[in-house]
């Protein structure tokens, strides 16, 4: 039965490996697609603000009960993940608890430590859930925000429905296997009573053996196979974050925020107009302004597009969301990832090549008045917990529209004119710039 056991689990092992491999080496080729960005400038600060944002959660303790719960199933998931070792372990070898032989008492201590940590993230996400199916936080409802409608909403709801049940999971093999230790069974060595799952071993008393080791062993099939599904399941999720939001704020923008980025092809024919540069031989013109699919994007856009929590912070921020404009921050990165997504699996039905569509990121997914309606005021780039950047490819998105198509709003290219002969937004000489202030002399004088 041992040796069956054993078989059946180097087969799910093998199996989520192959899965896990090819989804991360999917997700590793879309997000090459995009053009180079170099940001390995200044490792030490990268380094530091990877510490701080990603693993310490600074920006989410802005709220700090928010902050504090989140952070209990951050520390929960990467912490307990050290029991799975164990159990990964004892599948490979057909043991049970090879940790507790050699760590003596501390091993009880060690387990404790871990239901409590489980217990944490048990209440967090019963908390979570609540907040987002009985309270109803505003900026998580698809009847307010149009990119939560379907499998968005559901995948967040989805998400802490299965951390819930793993935590039962692995509570009940605890309390079953301290019912069994209790009852001298062999293959169960004494390791004591558990910090939680005691509370709930009474349950067991009375049970034969029998029931308690196919209790034991179903918790314990359960909770391993459903860590090994939800680490596949991570990788289509938007829980993926947990995952690159390390690389994500460590290749973060260092510039100030509100220092736009300016087209290294335009900035030279502009000096070169200005006579501030000479004409250096044929002037290279870039094969399209801006950018029009994801392929246009740095790479750093399409991993902020994988990296998006769709927490809707970005978005309940923005002033032009709150004044009921058709943008929101969070469905751009939404529709990057989506359109990303669609690219790569045209790829990969072709070998490796992108066959056109006819579709592209703005217009197909993008809509036009969701780019035009942004202020470039960065509150969305400020809310990020994990420093994505939506008004990035705004910028991007909208500098094609302007400059390869000529699609400006009538009152935009009104001030591009204006800006050309009058060297200010509004139609007036410059002569005439301050006789505004005639009137405020004379009334100044009069009084």
């Amino acid at each position: 039965m041992a040796i069956i056991q054993q078989i059946l689990f180097l087969v799910a092992l093998g199996v989520v490996a192959w899965l896990a491999f090819r989804r991360v080496s999917f997700i590793r080729n879309t997000i090459m697609l995009g053009k180079d960005d170099d940001r390995k400038d200044q490792p030490g600060r990268r380094f530091g603000i990877m510490m701080r944002v990603a693993f310490g959660q600074k920006k989410m303790f802005d709220r700090p009960l928010i902050g504090f719960l989140h952070f209990a199933v951050y520390a929960g998931f990467i912490l307990i993940n050290i029991e799975i070792l164990e159990i990964v372990l004892d599948g490979i070898l057909g043991t049970h608890r090879i940790f507790a032989s050699p760590l003596g008492s501390f091993y009880s201590f060690l387990i404790g430590f871990f239901e409590f940590l489980a217990f944490g993230v048990l209440i967090a996400c019963v908390i979570f859930l609540i907040r987002r199916s009985v309270w109803k936080v505003e900026r998580l409802q698809p009847s307010r925000h149009r990119e939560m409608n379907g499998w968005p909403e559901l995948d967040g709801k989805l998400i802490l429905v299965f951390e819930i049940v793993l935590m039962v999971a692995i509570l009940t093999m605890n309390a079953a296997d301290s019912a069994l230790q209790d009852l001298g069974s062999a293959h169960y060595p004494k390791t004591g009573d558990f910090l939680i799952s005691q509370w709930i071993k009474p349950i067991f008393s009375g049970m034969p053996e029998s029931t308690l080791i196919i209790i034991e062993r179903f918790a314990w099939w359960f909770h391993i196979l459903g860590i090994f599904v939800f680490a596949i399941y991570l990788t289509y999720s938007k829980h993926l974050h947990i995952a690159l939001a390390f690389p994500n704020t460590y290749f973060a923008r260092l510039e100030p925020k509100g220092e736009m980025k300016n087209m290294p092809e335009i900035t030279n024919e502009v000096k070169i107009m200005l006579g501030l540069e000479s004409q250096a031989g044929d002037s290279v013109v870039p094969e399209r302004f801006g950018a029009k699919d994801v392929t246009d994007l740095t790479w750093k856009n399409l991993m902020d597009a994988y990296s998006c929590t769709e927490c809707g912070r970005c978005t309940a921020a923005c002033p032009a969301n709150i004044t009921g404009k058709k943008l929101s921050p969070r469905k751009i990165m939404m529709d990057t990832r989506d359109r990303l997504e669609d690219v790569g699996r045209i790829m990969q039905a072709n070998k490796g090549q992108f066959v056109p569509d006819n579709k592209s990121l703005i217009g197909d997914y993008i809509l036009e008045e969701e780019i035009l309606a942004c202020t470039t005021c960065n509150a969305c780039v400020q809310e990020c917990p994990v420093l994505i950047n939506p008004l990035d490819i705004i910028l991007q998105l909208r500098r094609h529209k302007v400059m390869d198509e000529s699609q400006a709003p009538g009152s935009w290219n009104m001030m591009f004119q204006n800006l050309d002969t009058n060297q200010a937004p509004w139609k007036f000489s410059p002569g005439d710039r301050f006789n505004w202030v005639e009137g405020l002399e004379n009334k100044s004088a009069n009084s």
